[in-house]
């Protein structure tokens, strides 16, 4: 059996679930301004000195940094609004939301972790393929691009929170098996010889 509808909760916990909507709206536009920050960041990006010159264009990852960030900005502004107008929650909204939810914090911890592996390369290069490190050169280059990658983290932070949030409402729809599905031993571990 499962929970279709907030107005289904006894009064107390529907009134505790209309205190954490605002709470939810507000961190689900965090990320918003996170990711707009880190793009823009990003998108500003250039240095040119007597070496040439580079620009986060010039880089895969970091290009993909700036799309994740947007997409999620994007997702994050749409999720805001949807929290923030009362509807019944059920199970298949809750669904939906947890599993977007689950797909955007992987994309944006995917766009920080590819950009912040080129910014490892950039500091220390590597010796083995003989790349030298960059960040001598084009410093403000790399600061500029350390700090997108920080923000970007922050925003990730948010979406792993925004994830236990929808995981917490979908998984509590559920109720616990009776005690009878689990046969009359309780649960069973599976034990694997050595």
């Amino acid at each position: 059996m499962s929970k279709t509808a907030e107005q289904q909760l006894p009064a107390g916990e529907a009134a505790a679930a209309a205190r954490a909507r605002p709470v939810e709206t507000l961190l689900r536009a965090a990320p918003l301004g996170l990711c707009v920050a880190a793009m823009a960041v990003m998108l500003k990006d250039q240095q040119s000195n007597e070496y040439g010159t580079v620009a986060y264009s010039d880089l895969g990852g970091f290009k993909y940094l700036v799309y994740a960030n947007g997409i999620c900005a994007a997702y994050s502004l749409v999720t805001a609004f949807y929290t923030a107008v009362p509807r019944p929650a059920t199970v298949s909204r809750s669904w939906v939301v947890f599993l977007l939810d689950q797909v955007f914090t992987y994309l944006i911890l995917a766009a920080g972790a590819a950009a912040a592996e080129l910014l490892y390369l950039a500091y220390n290069g590597d010796k083995e393929v003989t790349w030298s490190e960059a960040c001598g050169v084009f410093g403000s280059f790399c600061l500029q691009a350390r700090t997108s990658v920080a923000i970007t983290f922050a925003s990730v932070l948010c979406f792993i929170l925004l994830s236990l949030i929808s995981s917490y409402r979908l998984f509590s729809a559920y109720e616990a098996p009776p005690s009878s599905a689990l046969g009359n031993k309780g649960v069973e571990i599976a034990a694997y010889p050595r």
